[in-house]
């Protein structure tokens, strides 16, 4: 990793936990010892990195969690599925494995593996075996504020004019400008590649929608979600909920990893 990325990445957990109100787990909240499921993948989506899971890396990790939080190269798919192998192969014990947004059909190839006990999607896609991630979009109504500039290579990053409007409208005009200009791009052939496994179909999924995200149509994210019958829970606010809802997603990981504990005993 270069000096640049390090300063990027720290820069932006700087910029998360400064804007986004972290609230801490209370006694009651805190994780019984014996709860079976105590890992947390974290796996973020494109233009971002890991660094955006801060609030909810803090919320988790104060109710007694193990969290890691996968930084994906957002290269191909199968790179990011081998960066997800890598942090899933280091955890002691069952794991609920988060994805949000690209992320969700990253989580949903790798979720296959014997540690996940459950998968948590945040506003996020989940392909089926065989299926594309660009096959989600058909039949719905296209993301006119979420506009994606394309590079010469194929590396795609969204519009620094419909930025804020598209991914992040309610962080701080500040904090919007500085996500744009750390995107992360994303290799857009990706999107065009079939997944081989759908870890949704063999493993329990909820699902955290935020009800004004602007990147998907909310009747595809609906869609998305009842056809794995995952578990909704729906917050008011953009594509970027995993920074400024740290609390409700929080709560929803929290939920599974104890509902798949029971299941466990």
């Amino acid at each position: 990793m270069t000096r640049q990325s390090i300063t990027t990445i720290s820069a932006i957990a700087a910029a998360a936990s400064l804007s986004v109100a972290l609230p801490s787990a209370n006694a009651a909240d805190t994780m019984p010892k014996d709860q079976a499921v105590k890992n947390v993948v974290l796996v973020h989506g494109a233009f971002a990195d890991g660094s955006g899971w801060r609030g909810v890396y803090d919320n988790l990790t104060k109710r007694g969690y193990r969290v890691t939080i996968v930084q994906n190269p957002l290269t191909s798919l199968a790179d990011d599925v081998s960066a997800t192998k890598r942090a899933l192969e280091r955890q002691d014990g069952p794991v609920i494995l988060v994805g949000h947004s690209w992320g969700g059909t990253v989580i949903t190839e790798a979720g296959i593996d014997t540690k996940v006990a459950g998968l948590v999607y945040v506003s996020a896609l989940s392909p089926d075996a065989g299926e594309t991630t660009a096959q989600q979009y058909e039949g719905f109504a296209p993301a006119t504020e979420f506009v994606i500039e394309t590079t010469k290579d194929g590396f795609g990053y969204v519009s620094p004019a419909k930025f804020k409007a598209g991914f992040a409208h309610d962080v701080s005009d500040a904090e919007a400008a500085f996500m744009s200009a750390s995107q992360v791009p994303i290799n857009m052939s990706a999107f065009g590649t079939k997944l081989e496994n759908a870890a949704w179909r063999i493993k329990p999924s909820w699902a955290v929608i935020a009800t004004e995200d602007k990147a998907f149509d909310q009747a595809m994210l609906m869609h998305m979600a009842e056809r794995i019958k995952a578990k909704i829970t729906k917050v008011s606010a953009s594509h970027a909920l995993f920074m400024t809802q740290p609390a409700v997603v929080a709560d929803t990981i929290d939920q599974a990893a104890k509902t798949a504990s029971a299941k466990k005993q």
